[in-house]
């Protein structure tokens, strides 16, 4: 074996130790909200406009046969499109394939603020969403205000393949 063959052995050994030994995210982790520190009060939301927004994600998606699928993280975005005025999300609720509640995000309203973005990243690591995994946001803001924009990137990568795609969310109510 030649030197430059050795020290390529060496380092990819590094690399998948290195890899191997990583301690892994937390299921909601960088960029994910604090929910606890954007609470309001139910009271004052009351007299807002509400509305019920359906979001689908994907945790897997099959891969060349429906026995094999690969797994995705998803990045859900919720985004005020308003400049001037908070919108308010009351409940979020994660559905897996089933139709099963998997988990509700919140517990009261919180807000978000003008232009501001609030993310949930749901980890390649977690597959109990399945391949028809969803969220449904329950909202309010004021009569004039844009509604809140939802959408999800999933992303994958294996190797040298890479596998992104977008959903937008649907008001249903």
């Amino acid at each position: 074996m030649t030197p430059l063959f050795k020290t390529f052995i060496a380092f990819s050994a590094l690399l998948v130790i290195n890899w191997s030994c990583r301690e892994l995210e937390p299921e909601n982790g960088p960029g994910s909200v604090d929910w606890s520190e954007r609470t309001v009060s139910a009271d004052a939301i009351d007299s807002l406009a509400a509305g019920e927004t359906y979001l689908s994600v994907y945790s897997q998606i099959y891969s060349s046969k429906e026995k094999r699928t690969h797994d995705l993280t998803a990045t859900v975005s919720v985004r005020n499109t308003n400049s001037l005025d908070s919108v308010y999300i009351e409940k979020v609720e994660y559905y897996n394939t089933a139709g099963q509640l998997i988990k509700t995000f919140i517990k009261q309203p919180v807000f978000i603020a003008p232009m501001e973005t609030i993310e949930i990243v749901m980890s390649e690591d977690h597959l109990k969403g399945g391949t028809g995994a969803n969220f449904l946001f329950y909202w309010k803001k004021k009569e004039r205000t844009p509604e809140p924009y939802f959408e999800a990137v999933m992303i994958s990568t294996s190797g040298q393949q890479g596998i992104s795609f977008t959903t937008q969310g649907r008001r249903i109510k």
